[in-house]
């Protein structure tokens, strides 16, 4: 079955997102297209709509959101769990995010068959960062976001590995073709800068969601903050190499 794991912009369409397609078949998981730089719902809904047997989709970015202001309740739960990992939730409510992309994306997916975690056709919010510490043993939220040009490249690189060893999980294998392997090389990374280098995390994050996709699949141990009228985050448990 083919699934995908989107990191979407959370502010207008002027903004980058990342798409990830792949093909579950068992405990294998093999990467079939990566697009790092996708603008606009409508050439996100293009490529899903292209993907024959597509079953599911693993969206960073707020799913559902009803409150006016504040912060949704998922994300209060889940920084409470993973704010000493600096781990915590963005806030997203309707002042925020009056008319917000990821609402109408997943609005759009709804009506199409993809019901809220569902065990059919299925859609689900993610959140890369504590999904991240869980799959590969870590302390604390991996840094490869934020910081001085050096810091965010060398903590692509080490998210990059990470993602590579995943071709050797006996939870859910990573199969990468030799084109993505090399854009996930430390050479490639450290010789980006600028958009580019903004552009190859989004591409990581959505890999990132690609797997957590499979995972949700495979049904592994998990937790959900909050639910499908407030709004929801599912976050696999599973340590994976």
């Amino acid at each position: 079955m083919k699934l995908a794991g989107i990191d979407l912009a959370w502010h207008s369409e002027k903004n980058p997102s990342a798409i990830a397609i792949g093909t579950l078949s068992g405990k294998n998981l093999i990467l079939d297209q990566l697009e790092p730089a996708i603008f606009g719902m409508s050439r996100i809904l293009e490529i899903l709509k292209n993907q024959n047997e597509l079953w599911g989709v693993a969206i960073d970015a707020p799913l559902i959101i009803e409150n006016q202001t504040g912060q949704r309740v998922c994300e209060k739960s889940l920084s409470r769990d993973y704010g000493s990992r600096k781990a915590s939730c963005h806030t997203s409510n309707k002042s925020l995010y009056p008319e917000a992309m990821s609402v109408n994306l997943s609005s759009s997916l709804k009506s199409q068959g993809f019901q809220h975690l569902s065990s059919d056709r299925w859609q689900i919010e993610c959140y890369p960062h504590p999904a991240i510490i869980e799959c590969f043993g870590l302390t604390e939220r991996l840094a490869y976001k934020k910081g001085k040009v050096a810091d965010k490249k060398s903590g692509q690189v080490e998210l990059a590995n990470f993602i590579l060893a995943l071709e050797k999980s006996s939870i859910l294998s990573l199969q990468l073709p030799t084109q993505i392997k090399m854009l996930l090389s430390d050479s490639y990374i450290n010789s980006l800068k600028g958009t580019d280098l903004k552009n190859n995390e989004d591409a990581l994050d959505a890999i990132v969601c690609l797997y957590i996709a499979g995972l949700y699949q495979l049904k592994v141990s998990s937790v959900t903050y909050g639910d499908t009228e407030h709004g929801y985050i599912w976050v696999p448990l599973q340590k994976c190499i």
